[in-house]
């Protein structure tokens, strides 16, 4: 018995997290700091969806091998994402400081990644319920924000192997429906 509800247990645990915000759930607004390229600055949500969809994504901690691959591949096609009219941001609870350092040596400078504090884990519900280096950590959960401030599309997944792929194809599908 307790060999099945081992089995059980791992099983479970290697199902990925659902994350609240569905499809057509309005996206909660927010200002935080972020960096790119290094710089430092205040991101608000608002303004970057005036300029088409925005590409919100979660992970779990700057410089971690997972979180350093996926926002490689981010960098690698982030013209993809400007051709299809939509902006990355990468979203942490990491401090600033460190994701400065992040935005130059993983994602090349080519999109921002920003503070996620508590009001904004909540919001997303992207909480993972872990810590590393005593702090809590996000979820890897990628949003794709229609520029009406809806959710178009959800990758919730800790494998970092899709999420890119996946948020690429639902913006080419949400620009077609335009």
């Amino acid at each position: 018995m307790r060999a099945v509800l081992g089995v059980l247990l791992a099983m479970a645990a290697a199902v990925p997290a659902v994350a609240a915000l569905r499809p057509g759930a309005a996206a909660p607004d927010f200002t935080t700091r972020g960096a790119v390229a290094g710089k430092v600055f205040t991101l608000h949500l608002k303004e970057q969806l005036r300029h088409g969809p925005v590409v919100l994504y979660f992970f779990p901690a700057a410089f971690t091998s997972g979180c350093s691959a996926e926002a490689r591949a981010f960098a690698e096609k982030i013209d993809a994402f400007r051709a299809a009219g939509a902006r990355v941001i990468g979203m942490s609870a990491d401090p600033v400081d460190k994701l400065a350092a992040f935005s130059k040596a993983e994602c090349a400078g080519k999109f921002p990644v920003a503070s996620a504090g508590p009001a904004i884990v909540k919001g997303y519900d992207v909480a993972l319920g872990r810590q590393i280096e005593g702090r809590d950590i996000t979820s890897r959960t990628s949003y794709v924000i229609g520029r009406d401030g809806r959710i178009a599309f959800v990758h919730d997944d800790m494998n970092p192997a899709e999420h890119v792929a996946t948020t690429l194809a639902a913006v080419r599908d949400l620009q077609s429906r335009r």
